[in-house]
């Protein structure tokens, strides 16, 4: 195997890349091959949706397929190499028929070559040679390390764009442009890039396809749910029987909550889906009792402690654990080999293993932690933020957002909240935030210092939160005494990064390490075109920060 789609891959002096039998991340060889392989189908599926779209007679099934065969394929969501098998074969399904009504919407148009051409074999065996032609090493030999980078950033971006919009797409919300724009990269993948500009180019497409994606996604969790309104959020357990919901999927929570109303078993949230507390239609189920835990990273402990079920919806799953192996279940995209998945969203049973496990036995003092900074409570205060700034009060925002992890150099961002002068706010969205989010950050101006907007999947409010300020203040986002300190991780993070340059927002502190995938030329160009900044102290970047606001 070949992978460095992610933050945590190994590096050595040769370069990074999970180049051995199993990666860092868990998934094994034949897996991730597997994973390769599906996506040089779906740029089969690609090449014929595309121009299905352009004649106006697309095939939503395909489209709905690619999206879902995209966010398994991300890092930490599907182990399971059967999974890749089934998939495969049911991708080369879905591209005969999307051919075959190409061929019929345009009658004496000759068949595609390429990844529209391949016939994948039915088994694991037979499809294991078959990996070789998707192999990411081999393109870094045909295009060179910088090209074959770039078309990873692509990729990778494609990838986070798909996860963003099979979110959006389970609660309802789907949009022809979104379809049409992920099949176009999937058929500019499969005609072999080989033009660092018109790679460049296509990354920025991505990016500003992703802010129309992540403000589908925005209306969709809404839309559902409520606006999401500051809410204290208890973080200590209560005595009783008790299931844990982690990821990012709010639908999945909900029907968690739902299969266990009346029942007498608390829900816990775990992780990413610590902001559902905000969502009016959410909290107002009595049992959703707290959050329990912290970032993904931290979840094989975490999952060890806890006395019920756990269900994870989205991207982020460790290999589990034998302490709680028999007691995980997954949803969605994700899967674990031997581990339990419920396809057709009856969490019945869940609430019965929750049923036969002890729960937490006795009640501990209550903590809690404030969330619901959207993106509404903020804009519904702008004349009290504006009249901070004016006055002197507030001197700078800083956003410090992205996915925790792992990997050394995370403290960091522990530092930068800890170090920010008193008269800043400090606003946060992702995971990242559990390196601090449990400190008192104090108040400014009438308002609390630290301000949590969500999910990584609610970077459209920061984003509309930026905006509204430039407008605020009649001066560009780049010209607000704002800063943005990015910790990335997966693929979610690079298509919210591309956004933010299709935006033409520049300076971005980016860590705790650049992309394996970027080379030394392909980060000056990034430099050079974006002001992207790797990041150094917390000290160093803070003055700096203010320095530049001066």
């Amino acid at each position: 195997m070949f992978c460095y789609q992610c933050e945590q891959t190994m590096r050595t002096d040769a370069g990074g890349g999970c180049a051995s039998d199993k990666g860092v991340c868990g998934k094994d060889e034949v897996t991730a091959d597997l994973q390769d392989l599906l996506i040089y189908q779906l740029e089969g599926i690609g090449q014929y949706s595309t121009r299905l779209h352009a004649l106006g007679e697309a095939d939503a099934a395909a489209d709905s397929f690619t999206l879902y065969a995209l966010f398994t394929t991300l890092t930490n969501v599907n182990f399971n190499r059967q999974r890749f098998v089934d998939l495969i074969a049911e991708a080369a399904r879905t591209r005969d028929r999307v051919r075959d009504a190409y061929l019929a919407a345009a009658p004496g148009a000759e068949k595609l070559g390429g990844p529209a051409a391949f016939q994948p074999f039915q088994t694991l065996v037979e499809l294991q040679p078959q990996t070789k032609i998707a192999s990411l090493a081999a393109g870094a030999a045909t295009f060179g390390e910088d090209v074959a980078g770039l078309r990873a950033l692509v990729l990778y971006g494609l990838k986070g764009v798909a996860a963003y919009a099979h979110h959006a797409e389970v609660l309802g919300r789907t949009r022809p442009e979104v379809a049409a724009g992920v099949a176009h990269a999937l058929d500019f993948l499969a005609s072999e890039p080989s033009d660092i500009n018109a790679l460049l180019e296509e990354a920025l497409a991505l990016g500003k396809l992703n802010f129309g994606v992540m403000e589908m996604l925005d209306a969709a969790n809404t839309g559902s749910f409520g606006t999401p309104e500051p809410t204290n959020v208890r973080t200590t357990p209560i005595a009783g029987k008790a299931i844990l919901v982690s990821g990012h999927d709010l639908r999945d929570l909900h029907g968690v909550l739902e299969a266990t109303k009346g029942t007498g078993i608390n829900v816990y949230t775990h992780g990413e889906l610590l902001p559902a507390h905000s969502y009016p239609k959410l909290k107002a189920y009595p049992h959703l009792a707290g959050n329990y835990g912290s970032a993904w990273q931290n979840q094989q402990l975490e999952f060890a402690a806890f006395p019920g079920p756990i269900v994870m919806t989205s991207n982020c799953l460790i290999e589990p654990q034998p302490a709680y192996r028999n007691r995980i279940f997954t949803a969605g995209p994700v899967g674990w080999p031997g581990v339990r998945h419920i396809g057709d969203g009856n969490f019945a049973m869940v609430a019965q293993a929750a049923k036969a496990l002890p729960g937490f036995a006795e009640t501990a003092p209550e903590k809690t932690i404030l969330i619901g900074f959207g993106r509404d409570t903020v804009l519904g205060v702008a004349d009290t933020v504006v009249g901070a700034v004016k006055s002197g009060v507030v001197k700078h925002f800083f956003l410090i957002g992205g996915c925790d992890g792992a990997a050394p150099g995370r403290n960091y961002y522990t530092d930068f909240a800890e170090k920010a002068p008193q008269d800043t706010i400090l606003m946060t969205l992702g995971c990242g935030k559990f390196r601090f989010n449990m400190q008192d950050h104090g108040t400014i101006g009438g308002l609390p210092r630290l301000l949590d907007i969500g999910q990584c999947n609610d970077s459209y409010s920061a984003i509309r939160i930026a905006l509204a300020l430039s407008d605020a203040f009649q001066c560009g986002v780049n010209d607000l005494p704002l800063t943005l300190v990015v910790s990335w991780f997966e693929q979610k993070a690079v298509a919210v990064l591309l956004t933010l340059l299709a935006l033409g927002v520049r300076n971005v502190r980016l860590g705790p390490t650049l992309p394996a995938f970027l080379t030394p030329a392909v980060l000056n160009v990034l430099v050079d075109k974006f002001g992207i900044q790797p990041i150094t102290t917390a000290e160093a970047d803070i003055e700096a920060a203010l320095t530049r606001a001066a």
